[in-house]
């Protein structure tokens, strides 16, 4: 079977981490242009509420802004010849409203203004599921948090056995990321502004079509197409697109971090937790792989890359870019559908997590208590001295692997320990510190 004319670069068969996902939707070439034709429509009512154009003409160009009744393959070959796909569109917008409105088709406009007011209004509807999402997986992870909030777990520092944590403090680690996101994004998206400048960013052909208030051109402007007024136009001031840019790959990274540790505690050695219906393989028939952690790890590790290229296009010359300009479009549709996958996945990876309590428990005492050597050196330490208290257990420590006898046994040989509680002391349950406390405090946050 050869490819036809139906195939489409927006099904995402290399990228299951965004493939039909809302985020893929709402940010996918039929939204793009439908975006561009809310850009385009808002720019006339606009102009029409100040006296600027005839009511008819916005509604003219209402009725013809209309995505079905464009060729979106047909425009993305046409915007070769000048570089974007505004210019073809505005030629088949003013084609379809006809005369006598036609003439009212995007005028005074520039073509980076309706595509970057398109890439806010794309970005903005984008980022509505994405934290609809996130809302979904703080809730889960407060669940779990709650749940076990006294659940001990090895703490693991360098890929090694640290100190006993709780598997409460560990989720509510994973929420305060998330709300983390959820705020920056929260934040960018109540501030993605529309953009007019016209061709250098002076609004002059605005003025030479009647306008007196640049303030109130362009608010007029923002609020037909439901977006943020900006002080200036940003053709080359491009701190939204970074803003926008940090706080997608800081989601992307905050939510690679809940994978990463979900990959490692799913591994068959330790089995502290899986996913609630792992991935098949199609080899091994007993695998149940962790999907959708492995997705989130993959997410965090592109997203910086593609935030990298929308920080490069700071530095965008004169008063609209050569290049600069048109290398942000593709990273930063990029960049939103794989966050917004991300975000999909972590909220389905957070709902149905599965910890497994006597998993956590065995491995504590995987180190025949070392892992509380911490604690026990803070005991000795008052009755022995510090350099005595200390050589003493790196002793025991060597004697406790290399004999594969537990670290309490030995110390229970000493003369001078006698008398301690040596079982209470090793027992790793009884050494999580403050964290069911720094659990309370986190879930505290809304």
């Amino acid at each position: 079977m050869t490819p036809d004319d139906s195939d489409s670069s927006d099904s995402g068969l290399l990228a299951p981490g965004w493939a039909g996902s809302p985020a893929a939707h709402a940010s996918g070439d039929s939204a793009y242009l439908r975006a561009l034709l809310d850009a385009e429509a808002a720019l006339t009512r606009a102009q029409a509420a100040l006296g600027l154009a005839p009511a008819e003409a916005a509604d003219a160009v209402a009725r013809a802004a209309e995505p079905a009744r464009f060729d979106v393959r047909s425009l993305a070959e046409r915007a070769r010849a000048g570089g974007n796909p505004v210019i073809p569109l505005v030629a088949d917008l003013t084609a379809a409203v006809g005369e006598p409105y036609g003439p009212y088709v995007h005028r005074g406009a520039t073509s980076q203004d309706i595509l970057d007011t398109a890439t806010m209004l794309v970005a903005a509807r984008t980022l509505e599921p994405v934290l609809a999402d996130l809302a979904r997986t703080e809730r889960a992870l407060a669940a779990r948090a709650a749940a076990h909030r006294d659940t001990p777990m090895p703490g693991r520092t360098l890929t090694q056995h640290a100190v006993p944590t709780t598997f409460g403090l560990k989720a509510a680690g994973w929420r305060s990321l998330v709300l983390d996101a959820r705020d920056r994004l929260a934040r960018v998206r109540a501030a993605l502004p529309a953009q007019l400048g016209g061709a250098a960013g002076t609004l002059a052909a605005f003025e030479g079509y009647g306008a007196r208030d640049a303030t109130a051109l362009t608010e007029t402007y923002a609020r037909a197409v439901g977006l943020a007024a900006a002080p200036l136009p940003w053709h080359t001031l491009r701190t939204p697109v970074a803003d926008l840019a940090g706080a997608l790959a800081f989601t992307a990274g905050a939510l690679g971090k809940i994978g990463e540790d979900v990959l490692t505690l799913s591994r068959t050695e330790l089995g502290e937790v899986a996913e609630g219906s792992g991935g098949g393989s199609s080899a091994m028939p007993h695998k149940a792989n962790p999907v959708r952690a492995t997705l989130l790890a993959a997410a965090a590790r592109r997203a910086p890359q593609l935030a990298a290229t929308l920080y490069g296009s700071l530095a965008a010359g004169d008063e609209r870019p050569a290049g600069a300009w048109h290398a942000e479009w593709e990273p930063l549709r990029e960049l939103l559908r794989l966050t917004g996958g991300a975000a999909r996945d972590a909220a389905e990876l957070a709902e149905g997590l599965q910890v497994n309590t006597g998993t956590m428990r065995r491995n504590l005492d995987l180190t025949g208590g070392l892992i509380v050597s911490e604690r026990l050196s803070a005991v000795l330490a008052p009755r022995l001295g510090r350099a005595r208290a200390k050589a003493l257990l790196t002793e025991l420590a060597r004697r406790a692997r290399t004999e594969d006898r537990p670290l309490g046994e030995l110390l229970s040989e000493e003369p001078e320990l006698t008398d301690l509680d040596l079982a209470g002391l090793t027992d790793p349950t009884q050494y999580t510190g403050f964290a069911g406390a720094l659990t309370d405090r986190a879930l505290e946050r809304r």
